[in-house]
Formats: structure tokens, sequence, C-alpha cells
């Protein structure tokens, strides 16, 4: 039977009673080279890499991962360079899971088809698509299933249970569950308590799913959601790039750093 490589890692984290930790960076921030040496260094820490695309009109990312996006298009990426970054990074890491995010627009001007081919040729594990919603993206997610790529279907705080189990039961290897109703990167406004008890609610409908938690999760947050599959770091990510850059200081060594101090509060 086919395990994919995110399937896989769930597994290995579950062994080790820990969370997976997942990472969120934009490809070209802030250049092409940059962006491939954080993503290299970051994934010794990182169990499960994304890797987002700019995007010039995003609907949920925060500031700090607009600013990143900013200052990749500035510079020039377009959607064939994330995929040459992807084959770069595989070439050294191909036991690592990526997963690239973006939105349907982006796919829908390149070519469904032809975008899955280059997914699969450059060895994509997972799409997030952020604005194609269930029921709209069953086509696209079996597209997808086809290719060994995961559809990462999204929830949010205000799914309906009927919506819930339908989400859950069409999900491939992994759901992405949106702590709180906000764009990415906002302080925690829910306390982890709340989330915690719609995380348990959403795994008593199919234990088997893994669901990782994303949204507002930060180094003072991450310890108190460790129950949780897996746990979404980008706006802290996206942050410390931008300092890095502000104060003229290695951006790869100050963004490993922080992914080695999150995933050491989890382990």
């Amino acid at each position: 039977m086919y395990k994919s490589l995110i399937h896989q890692t769930f597994e290995l984290t579950r062994k080790e009673k820990r969370p997976a930790l997942l990472t969120y960076t934009v490809a070209g921030d802030n250049t092409k080279k940059i962006s491939l040496e954080i993503l290299k260094s970051i994934s010794k820490y990182a169990d499960i890499c994304e890797l987002g695309f700019p995007h010039n009109t995003p609907i949920a990312d925060g500031g700090q991962i607009q600013t990143s996006a900013y200052r990749a298009i500035k510079n020039g990426i377009k959607i064939n360079d994330v995929f040459s970054i992807v084959s770069k990074f595989k070439k050294v890491k191909k036991n690592k899971p990526i997963i690239l995010m973006g939105y349907y627009n982006m796919i829908y001007q390149y070519n469904e088809n032809k975008f899955l081919n280059k997914c699969k040729k450059s060895k994509v594990d997972g799409l997030i698509v952020v604005d194609l919603p269930f029921p709209e993206n069953k086509k696209f997610a079996v597209k997808c299933k086809k290719k060994n790529i995961n559809f990462i279907q999204l929830i949010s705080p205000t799914t309906s249970k009927t919506r819930l189990n339908q989400i859950i039961k069409n999900s491939h290897d992994m759901i992405y569950y949106i702590s709180m109703l906000s764009t990415t990167g906002g302080i925690l406004k829910v306390s982890p308590k709340k989330i915690l008890k719609e995380y348990s609610f959403i795994k008593k409908q199919n234990n088997s799913k893994n669901v990782v938690i994303g949204f507002g999760i930060t180094e003072k947050t991450i310890k108190s959601l460790k129950k949780a599959d897996g746990l979404v770091v980008g706006s802290a990510i996206c942050k410390e790039i931008t300092n890095s850059i502000k104060k003229r200081q290695n951006a790869v060594t100050n963004v490993t750093n922080v992914v080695k101090r999150l995933k050491n509060k989890i382990k």
C-alpha cells in the first residue's frame, strides 16, 4: 500500500510522542538562492516544510507573510522558479515532505493539468489551495490523488458539523485546522484550551486523520498546543527574515535558530 511522505512523517512523530513541526516560508524571499538556503537549513528541525507562492492579492495572509511575498515578487519570482526551488530542495532532502501553498487563480491561469504535472515532476508532496473550498475542490482533489499529491483540506471554527464530516471524509493524509478567525500572524485571540477543545472534537469524528493547527502559533504559544498532530508556524518565521534583512544579518542562521527553538519546545 502506498504511504505518502506526509503520512510517514506523522507515523514517526506519533511514535516520538510529539507533534510534527510544520514551517511556512514564501518561495523567493528575499531571493531565490536565500529562499532555498533557508528551506534546506530549517528542514533539519522542521518535519514538513510549507512553501508559499508569492501572491499580490492574498486572502488569508497577514502582514508578515504579505511583506515576504512582496519582496519575492519585487525580485521577479515566477511560478516556474517556485518549482525549481522545490526540485533543488528535493535533490538534497528527498525524504522531507514539501507542501506548496497558494491560490486557485494562479493554478487556473497556469493550467490545472500542467500545474499538477509540474508538482509531480518536482516531487511536491502536498497542496494547500486557500480559496478552493469544499465541495468546489472535489474534482481538483481527485486529480491530485491520482498523482499521489496530498490535497489538504481546511477547517475553521465556523465549519458546521455536517460540513466538517464531509470534509474529513474527503480529506487525504492531512487536514489543516485554522485556529481562529483572523489572518495569519494575528495575536492568538482564543485560549489554547478552547482551540484544543475544538481540535479534539474534529479528531473525534475520525481519529485516523492527521490534523494540524495553524494561525497565531509563536514561540510563546506553541508549547500549550503540543497535543495536536502537528503545528504550523509561518508569520514568526517571515518576521525573522524581515528583521534579519533590516539588521543586515544572516537570515539563514537567524531563521534556523527560531525553528530550532520552536522544535525544542515541543519535544
